[in-house]
């Protein structure tokens, strides 16, 4: 699983680069027509034609990597595939199916015909599967956590599995945050960074949901699981399987996210990253409110000139025109503010409460 992983990580790195510059340089072939000049690979129309391309690769190679992650689990199987039951089977028709497993391939039988090691092994396995699956406690441990339970030899109760699972659970997500908060911290995830804590809270909740309830998701019980049996022959999931599947298409999208989301900003933007991007068109936006102001300014001050060159040269008027604005500008503009007007109120107010009997003007 940790091999598949690099491997994955290396493909991440170096493929998406690699093969858009085939898949482009296979566009121009067949697109250009021969003796017409391709388009520089400095110019603006090269680079969207490789950001477009660009897109489209991750964008495929992520639908890989999940079929990828699809077809590990299948090819792995289940107990319950092995056996030959359905998710659904009783105790009674585990052990029933067992026994004619058993008959046909037990190693006592099989000795005379020259068994050799796999078929022996492929007989205890069979044993393993109807073990688990025939007790309850252990069929609701495998159905959340896969074939690991086996090795887990103290627990004996729903509650203990539950327990150890939790145990297991925790480290994984401790260390995927840890490592996100990091490497967020060096400047590796600075892209979809919301997007990220995002998924990794939403992959935990849905694994505590679904490791502590006494039944299926719903998500699978009654969507998933119908569609796949209805509409194909794949194999209904177990919920261990979903939370694998979910697990692999959350690191996909983690770096899918650093790989897609750079292409994604505006074209003046892109190699910028999104904190200076948002100081920058913070900066932008308040330089843009201050040449706004500066020509409102100088509009206002050329209004103001054109209403008093009627007046110009008359020291007088001019000076009445400016008491008469400012008892204007008072009278309209301060106290009819509510504010000014409360406080005058209760100024009012505390006057006439605060008089003496008898005293008069203190309205």
């Amino acid at each position: 699983m940790a091999s598949n992983n690099l491997l994955s990580l290396i493909g991440w790195t170096f493929l998406p680069n690699l093969v858009t510059g085939w898949v482009q340089s296979i566009y121009y072939g067949l697109t250009i027509r021969a003796g017409d000049r391709k388009p520089a690979p400095n110019s603006p129309r090269y680079a969207e034609h490789r950001r477009r391309i660009h897109i489209l690769v991750v964008s495929l190679y992520l639908l890989y990597t999940i079929y990828e992650a699809d077809y590990e689990l299948r090819r792995a199987s289940t107990f319950y595939a092995d056996l030959g039951v359905p998710l659904a089977a009783s105790e009674r028709d585990i052990k029933s199916r067992f026994r004619r497993l058993a008959a046909l391939h037990h190693p006592d039988k099989l000795m005379s015909s020259g068994a050799d090691a796999s078929d022996t092994d492929f007989f205890i396995h069979l044993k393993t599967a109807s073990d688990t699956l025939v007790d309850p406690a252990r069929r609701f441990a495998y159905e959340r956590f896969g074939p690991d339970v086996v090795a887990w030899k103290h627990c004996v109760t729903i509650r203990d599995f539950v327990v150890r699972g939790v145990q297991v659970l925790v480290p994984y997500y401790s260390l995927a945050a840890v490592a996100m908060y990091v490497l967020g911290l060096l400047g590796y995830l600075d892209w979809g960074r919301y997007w990220r804590w995002l998924t990794l809270i939403m992959l935990c909740v849905f694994e505590l949901y679904t490791i502590t309830r006494p039944s299926f998701p719903r998500l699978l019980d009654v969507l998933i699981n119908p569609i796949l049996t209805r509409f194909t022959d794949h194999p209904p999931y177990l919920p261990f399987q979903a939370i694998t599947l979910a697990r692999k298409l959350s690191i996909t999208l983690y770096i899918a996210f650093s790989q897609i989301g750079p292409l994604l900003q505006p074209p003046n933007q892109r190699g910028v990253k999104p904190a200076e991007a948002t100081e920058k068109a913070l900066q932008q936006s308040l330089d843009r409110l201050e040449q706004t102001a500066r020509g409102v300014d100088v509009d206002v001050g050329r209004l103001m000139e054109l209403e008093m060159a009627p007046f110009a040269g008359d020291p007088e008027v001019i000076n009445s025109m400016r008491t008469k604005l400012k008892e204007w500008l008072v009278q309209n503009t301060i106290r009819a503010d509510p504010m000014v007007k409360d406080a005058l109120g209760r100024s009012f107010q505390r006057r006439r409460v605060d008089a003496p009997a008898g005293a008069r003007g203190n309205r």
